[in-house]
């Protein structure tokens, strides 16, 4: 971490470069901008509403927030981690020529995800306040699985970017994945009807999720046990992911 911290101050004008190219180049000649950080995640939500609330929505309170819960953290997810996993290939022209951290591309990509997600999140209190969610003290908690699954991100970037160089493949495979995850997480049904429901805390999208549900609608703190399979599932992918950019760190050089 020493070490982490004192390569991003040493090469800190770099990553402040990277951040905002990453951030600009999303909306590129694009008319509404920044806009879309937030009118996409509407337009998802009133869609999804439409369709699913005459199926879900009589036995899920707060429905339109349960969505919106759903939706913000699996979007934030799916950016990180999809844009993580071009972070090398895309600026292989940069490190070939100059000698700095690869990850530093990796975590700019990260920071702009996290900071879409940041503007997502306004809009989404805002809907709360309609829909009638009490603000308490306890939601300043949420900012525990935000943290978490930024870590999570990360660790999952740093494996997807490394495999991406050498099996390109793997972006195929991804966008899969991702429509496994999506139908996973009860981003639009509830899992209580399940008699296997403790099977989707194997997924970590699904956990940070029912974190959000259970502060935000619930208005109830998780259990300690719950607080630390967050911490588990963000702990193990940062651990693995450091392992294979250790590992393949100067492989990288000859697949790109």
């Amino acid at each position: 971490m020493e070490k982490l911290l004192h390569n991003l101050k040493k090469n800190r004008f770099l990553f402040e470069q990277l951040v905002h190219r990453d951030f600009t180049q999303k909306y590129k000649r694009s008319i509404l901008g920044m806009g879309w950080s937030v009118l996409s995640p509407l337009l998802t939500l009133l869609i999804m509403k439409i369709i699913f609330t005459e199926f879900f929505a009589k036995d899920i309170p707060h429905y339109t927030i349960y969505l919106f819960s759903g939706n913000i953290i699996l979007s934030y997810y799916k950016e990180a981690t999809k844009n993580g996993m071009n972070s090398l290939v895309d600026n292989a022209k940069i490190f070939t020529k100059i000698n700095v951290p690869k990850y530093m591309f990796l975590l700019s990509k990260n920071v702009s995800a996290l900071v879409n997600f940041g503007l997502t999140l306004i809009v989404y209190f805002m809907f709360c306040i309609i829909d009638g969610i009490t603000f308490h003290p306890r939601m300043l908690l949420l900012v525990y699985p935000v943290l978490c699954l930024m870590l999570f991100n990360i660790g999952v970037g740093l494996v997807l970017s490394a495999m991406f160089v050498f099996f390109r493949d793997v972006r195929y495979l991804y966008d899969v994945f991702l429509t496994l995850i999506t139908y996973l997480s009860a981003v639009f049904y509830s899992v209580d009807k399940f008699s296997f429901k403790r099977m989707f805390l194997c997924n970590p999208v699904y956990v940070y999720i029912k974190y959000f549900r259970t502060i935000v609608i619930d208005g109830k703190i998780p259990s300690l046990s719950y607080h630390l399979l967050c911490a588990f599932y963000a702990v193990i992918f940062i651990i693995i992911g450091a392992i294979v950019y250790k590992k393949h760190n100067h492989s990288f050089l000859y697949y790109l």
